[in-house]
């Protein structure tokens, strides 16, 4: 099964929690972190197969959009094990 990486970033506390929501709802993802970027900016993170990353990414885009203002979402498809580090200690895309 190939690993995914999902990013989705909001303007706002509510949004990114609507939107995390919606995605570990709507797919089989794993919900990695959220983290707070600067100026009201926060990112979510998920992982899984590629097909549930990016249903769970339609899903929170949707979802952000619904109650705040979604900036930008994206997949990585098989991330190299760097990026995989530099977003937290830990291995989560095993």
């Amino acid at each position: 099964m190939s690993q995914a990486l999902g990013m989705i970033e909001t303007r706002g506390y509510i949004a990114s929690v609507v939107a995390a929501d919606a995605m570990i709802k709507s797919a089989n993802v794993t919900l990695i972190r959220q983290e707070s970027v600067d100026a009201g900016l926060m990112t979510i993170l998920v992982a899984g197969d590629v097909g549930a990353v990016q249903a769970a990414l339609d899903a929170g885009k949707e979802a952000a959009k619904r109650v705040g203002v979604m900036i930008a979402a994206h997949m990585i498809a098989r991330p190299d094990d760097g990026v995989n580090h530099i977003l937290t200690k830990r291995d989560v895309l095993e």
